[in-house]
């Protein structure tokens, strides 16, 4: 069987793109349950205030996971347009 050219591009575009997804995925979720857990066995440790102000370490925690979530998106959508978008090029 002979593999032609738009089929390897379509064969590293699927590859690629799930790498890319799953590997971003895994880590949010990793950081999203890493964080439920603390909540539910150490509680203590993100009850914490920061400082004089009413404002704790779960709160800076949590805010950060969403930020980071976020920005991982944004990579997402830059690698996708970027080089993603010239692989879809290729196998049309």
């Amino acid at each position: 069987m002979v593999v032609s050219s738009k089929q390897k591009a379509y064969e590293k575009f699927i590859f690629i793109n799930k790498l890319i997804s799953f590997t971003f995925s895994l880590v949010i979720l990793l950081l999203y349950f890493s964080f439920i857990l603390v909540i539910g066995f150490r509680p203590d440790l993100l009850s914490i205030f920061i400082g004089e102000t009413s404002i704790t370490f779960g709160i800076v925690i949590g805010l950060l996971i969403i930020i980071f979530s976020i920005f991982l998106t944004f990579v997402f959508t830059i690698i996708a347009n970027n080089y993603l978008d010239k692989l879809k090029k290729e196998i049309r």
